[in-house]
C-alpha cells in the first residue's frame, strides 16, 4: 500500500513539475525535485526511490543519521540537509552530506570546511536568504549576501552551488512570485558581482508554492507533503 501510494504522488508531483515548465517557458530537466523525507519511516524513502527519486531532504540530524545507515545499501542516494545548523552538529553534518541548503554564517561555514573530508567531494553549499525581512526567520538579508559569499568561496572544501529560501508563507501567488523574483534576482547580482563563479541553483518553492517558485525559475524544489502526505509527529 505504502509503495503504491508514494509512487502515484510522486507521479503527480512530476506532471505537476512538468505542466508548471510548458506553462512558463522552462524545460523541464532543469528543475530537480527533493523529497523532504524529514519525519518520514525509512520505508517511504524506499518506496520513493524504487521510482527514481534520489535526492532526500532531511532536517534533523540524528534523524537523518539513522535512515543514512538503514539505507546504506542503496550508496545512490544524495542526502541534503535543508534544517538549521548548530556549531555542534557541523562535523556530522560535513561527513555524511552532499548538500546543505541552510548556510548563512562565517563560523558555520569555516566549520564545514575545517571539517569536510579530503576523501569526499566538495560540500555544496546554498546561501540561504531571509527574503521577506521576518525576524523569527533565519538566513541572510539580501544587502549582506554578495559580502557573505565572497568569504565562503575562498574556502576550499564548500562548493558554493547557489541561493536558498523560505519567504513569508502566503497562498497569493502574485506575493509568492514576487519573493522568488527577488532571489532569482539576487543571485543574477551574485554572479556579476562575482565573475566566473556562475552560480545555477536556486532552492525555492515547496508543496504549496511550486508553480510560482518554477515560474521564477527555481532549479530545486523541495516537495515533502505532496509525496509522502502529511508529516509524522
Amino acid at each position: 500500500m505504502l509503495q503504491s501510494v508514494i509512487t502515484e504522488h510522486i507521479a503527480k508531483v512530476r506532471q505537476q513539475v512538468e505542466q508548471a515548465c510548458y506553462k512558463f517557458g522552462r524545460n523541464p530537466s532543469q528543475v530537480k525535485i527533493l523529497a523532504v523525507s524529514k519525519t518520514q519511516p525509512v520505508e517511504a524513502i524506499r518506496s520513493a526511490a524504487s521510482t527514481g527519486q534520489l535526492a532526500f531532504g532531511e532536517n534533523y540530524l540524528q534523524e537523518a543519521l539513522q535512515k543514512q545507515q538503514a539505507l546504506a545499501d542503496l550508496p545512490e542516494l544524495e542526502w541534503h540537509f535543508i534544517g538549521a545548523v548548530q556549531s555542534n552538529k557541523t562535523r556530522e553534518i560535513a561527513e555524511n552530506f552532499a548538500w546543505l541548503h541552510t548556510l548563512d554564517r562565517q563560523k558555520i561555514a569555516q566549520r564545514l570546511n575545517n571539517q569536510r573530508p579530503e576523501s569526499l567531494p566538495k560540500l555544496k553549499v546554498l546561501i540561504q536568504v531571509n527574503v521577506s525581512n521576518e525576524a523569527s526567520k533565519a538566513g541572510v538579508l539580501a544587502t549582506e549576501v554578495i559580502a557573505f559569499a565572497k568569504q565562503l568561496v575562498k574556502l576550499p572544501r564548500l562548493e558554493l552551488c547557489g541561493l536558498m529560501c523560505i519567504p513569508k508563507a502566503t497562498e497569493d501567488m502574485t506575493e509568492q512570485r514576487q519573493a522568488f523574483a527577488q532571489l532569482a534576482s539576487l543571485q543574477t547580482e551574485l554572479n556579476q558581482a562575482l565573475p566566473g563563479l556562475n552560480l545555477s541553483t536556486l532552492s525555492m518553492g515547496m508543496s504549496s508554492d511550486l508553480d510560482a517558485a518554477i515560474a521564477e525559475g527555481s532549479t530545486l524544489v523541495r516537495i515533502g507533503t505532496a509525496i509522502f502526505g502529511a508529516r509524522k509527529t
